[in-house]
């Protein structure tokens, strides 16, 4: 089984997707981390996100540079952002997805285009989104809590010109995928909104049997 996580950054498409990944023994890929990492490695490297040479010589990045704490920060998620835009960038990751995705015990995959690029033949599509302003304040006391000074206007501002640069870049821009569930966690906690996201898998299992 194929399972197909999309949604804008802090939906809680990351916390859905790892828990739909031990509920069902299945494994699971952020796929976002890996455009973290470029975007971290382009940093490091001294090179421009913006220029897709410097972020193409990036996708070189060492899988060590996955475990660094730095990939979770606000400005590394900014950097992902404007890295994901050059084509070059998701075709060198396309086929790291894509494997990840068909091996044959099947995988829970998290991004912003599983169900449309990497696995549009995914067994179950979802799309969990949520209001800039529910967002902004997950996002804010998160990162409160780990001691870090900001602001949660500049978190909004933030989030919301990353969900324009990944609604409107040209190759693989997020959208709703065709026959995925659309799961709204504005108003729901964290179980609630994993205990929705179960209930929405398991129906489609048992459509499918």
């Amino acid at each position: 089984m194929i399972v197909a996580v999309d949604g804008p950054t802090a939906s809680g498409k990351g916390t859905i997707a790892r828990a739909l990944s031990a509920h069902f023994g299945l494994p699971h890929l952020d796929t976002g981390l890996l455009y973290r990492a470029v975007g971290r490695q382009c940093l490091l490297d001294g090179g421009d996100p913006d220029d897709p040479v410097a972020a193409l010589a990036a996708c070189a990045f060492s899988e060590g540079l996955l475990l660094d704490p730095e990939l979770r920060s606000e400005a590394t998620g900014g950097l992902a952002s404007r890295v994901s835009v050059h084509p070059a960038v998701r075709q060198a990751l396309f086929e790291r997805q894509r494997s990840f995705a068909t091996q044959q015990r099947g995988a829970v995959l998290d991004g912003r285009d599983i169900g449309t690029i990497i696995a549009p033949d995914a067994d179950v599509k979802l799309f969990v989104t949520a209001s800039v302003e529910a967002r902004a304040q997950r996002r804010f006391d998160e990162m409160r809590a780990q001691g870090r000074p900001v602001l949660l206007e500049a978190i909004a501002a933030d989030l919301a010109a990353r969900d324009e640069r990944d609604a409107t870049r040209r190759d693989a821009p997020l959208a709703v995928a065709d026959g995925a569930v659309v799961l709204d966690t504005s108003q729901l906690g964290r179980d609630e909104a994993v205990a929705e996201a179960i209930r929405i898998v398991e129906a489609a299992r048992h459509t499918a049997d």
